[in-house]
């Protein structure tokens, strides 16, 4: 049992070594020699839990979508009303604070390395996904009267809204500050609190009855 305990510890620590290195150094300067560094540990005991560097990668790309999945169950939950929980979870992805940029920064980094690496391309697709169900069972239980396809298409749309002003926001703050963030994210919510989709395709045939609280 001490055992298990010291390994848990051990795999804790160059968790926390690995997200100092992305968020000082970036994707490129993530290196097995770094993250060892960093924990205060040979390259040698890195080396027992992340056989090398692509493994080291897989871990890092995952422990970035676990930080902000627990963000936006925390965000979700905090929300009395559907429409409360989405605007929660959008805005928490606004980069309005430094942690926030950091890992837009780090997020842009591994979606520039997925385009040459298959393996983070299929990790990449799937947490991208399942903040995309998140999303698009949010807009369902705002929007009851619509269609599940419409709540996909609206899902969509609302991700790619802030993921985008995220992705933007690492390089150009001053242009995508938090509040121009803000602003997009409320003027979104304004449209499907209305009854007016967000996305150009979407069926306005059914607009009647909301059932949106807040």
């Amino acid at each position: 049992m001490a055992r298990r305990r010291d390994l848990q510890g051990h795999r804790e620590r160059l968790s926390a070594a690995t997200w100092a290195v992305l968020a000082e150094h970036g994707l490129a300067g993530l290196t097995l020699r770094a993250v060892a560094e960093r924990a205060g540990c040979s390259t040698g005991l890195v080396l027992h839990t992340f056989p090398d560097k692509q493994a080291l990668l897989v871990h890092a790309r995952t422990l970035l979508h676990e930080r902000t999945a627990a963000r936006a169950d925390a965000a979700q939950k905090s929300g009395p009303e559907p429409l409360d929980a989405l605007r929660a979870v959008l805005m928490q992805v606004a980069s309005g604070s430094d942690d926030k940029r950091e890992e837009a920064r780090v997020w842009v980094g591994f979606l520039a390395a997925a385009l040459a690496d298959p393996q983070l391309a299929r990790l990449h697709q799937a947490h991208n996904r399942a903040f995309l169900r998140r999303i698009q069972q949010l807009v369902a239980a705002c929007r009851p009267d619509w269609s599940q396809e419409q709540a996909a298409r609206e899902a969509v749309t609302l991700v790619a809204l802030v993921e985008g002003l995220n992705a933007l926001a690492a390089v150009d703050l001053d242009t995508y500050s938090a509040a121009a963030q803000q602003a997009a994210i409320e003027a979104a919510l304004r449209q499907i609190r209305a009854g007016r989709p967000v996305s150009p395709h979407g069926d306005t045939g059914s607009t009647a009855g909301s059932g949106v609280s807040g």
